[in-house]
């Protein structure tokens, strides 16, 4: 029996509070610790910066809860117009790689960036592509696994993802050298960006099943007089608080059953991070439970992977 996939929390309720530094994150360390969750995905902007003052107290406040780190949460931006601007950007995502080494996680978010008017899908791929394979480079060198996220919109962002769409985020994995990065490259699905970009999920993931190394579980209400069909027919340009809301994870439109089934099929056995909790701790917590129970229903009594 294969290990099952191990669960961690992320702080979706808080999360302009945290980046804004109006919420403290040592004290979000604490609550996560509450939830039953196997472990706390981390987000660079959480941190006040980047210098061991802001860093060591958060991980003296995991290593006390006894929780451990499963993911850094970074956004670059690869597809800025300004060649100066991208090699900024991948500066920055390094240093994202080397903050995921200091929390002891292996795993790192990464993006495309940002679908600028005018991009076409050749340019904002190349952009994109050059960006990653660099940032790729050093991801190996410091053993750090990179995830590209089917990603909406970073809330800084005047633009979309430029991946959000089906056709480039395929193109863009395509681009990069899989066969020479396989431990080191991955996807980091999320079902309800893809419903946001008018994709279904399960049709999605069944493409790219194989190279899922990370999940972000949440999910997603339709708004009243919205329907499923014609969120689908959206081209993902739309912001998506007008069409659907986010709440509790497993009482929403993701088919969680397909997709834990899909993920068996593979052998999935990467975090899933819980992305909820907007109206509070309990929700979170009963999303925690929520995914405990699938995960029994699918990998059985196996522990999961720590």
């Amino acid at each position: 029996m294969i290990s099952a996939p191990p669960i961690s929390v992320f702080p979706k309720c808080y999360f302009d509070d945290l980046v804004a530094g109006r919420r403290n994150y040592v004290e979000w360390i604490h609550d996560a610790a509450t939830l039953g969750g196997e472990g706390v995905e981390h987000y660079d902007e959480f941190f006040p910066s980047y210098d061991e003052r802001d860093v060591t107290p958060v991980m003296d406040a995991m290593a006390a809860t006894g929780q451990i780190s499963s993911m850094m949460c970074f956004s670059p931006d690869f597809t800025h117009p300004d060649p100066d601007e991208r090699a900024r950007q991948v500066k920055q995502q390094k240093r994202a790689i080397d903050l995921t080494v200091r929390t002891g996680a292996r795993h790192c978010r990464t993006l495309s960036g940002q679908k600028y008017p005018g991009l076409s899908i050749a340019e904002g791929v190349a952009r994109a592509a050059e960006c990653i394979t660099r940032s790729l480079e050093y991801a190996v060198k410091q053993d750090v696994v990179l995830c590209l996220e089917n990603h909406y919109k970073v809330g800084s962002w005047l633009y979309p993802e430029f991946a959000q769409q089906e056709e480039p985020f395929l193109a863009l994995l395509d681009a990069l050298p899989y066969s020479a990065h396989n431990q080191h490259w991955g996807v980091q699905y999320d079902p309800s960006n893809a419903l946001i970009a008018g994709i279904d999920p399960i049709a999605f993931l069944e493409k790219i099943k194989h190279r899922v190394v990370t999940m972000h579980a949440s999910d997603r209400f339709l708004a009243p007089g919205t329907t499923l069909d014609e969120l689908l027919s959206k081209d993902g340009t739309v912001g998506y608080p007008d069409q659907m809301t986010h709440g509790e994870t497993g009482k929403g439109t993701n088919d969680y059953d397909a997709i834990f089934r899909i993920l068996r099929s593979v052998n999935f056995t990467g975090w899933i991070s819980v992305e909820d909790g907007m109206d509070g701790l309990d929700e979170l917590r009963r999303s925690v439970d929520f995914l405990k129970t699938k995960r029994a229903q699918y990998y059985g009594a196996s522990s999961p992977r720590q």
